[in-house]
């Protein structure tokens, strides 16, 4: 009896340290992949983005892998979602 005692005596500290990481750490890094996935999904033509190389830019159209964004007035390019980094807000 005094040997499973002393296990889940060794153990708590290590069972309640995983429960404060995944708390203040894995939970909300997922929360915010998944607000980030569901804004890249609903990107439409027109919205204003923000690239993680700091362009700002315009929605043109939204492709299935790809992006095409408006720089300026005769400037289009294409950008992989993988570097959206935000939409910005009016």
């Amino acid at each position: 009896m005094q040997g499973q005692e002393n296990i889940f005596a060794s153990l708590l500290p290590l069972i309640v340290l995983f429960g404060i990481f995944y708390f203040l750490i894995i939970r909300p890094q997922q929360k915010q992949a998944k607000e980030h996935k569901a804004m890249l999904e609903a990107l439409t033509k027109g919205d204003k983005i923000i690239t993680n190389g700091g362009l700002m830019c315009e929605v043109v159209k939204a492709e299935e892998e790809f992006i095409k964004v408006k720089l300026n007035d005769d400037t289009i390019v294409k950008v992989a979602r993988d570097f959206i980094a935000k939409k910005q807000e009016a």
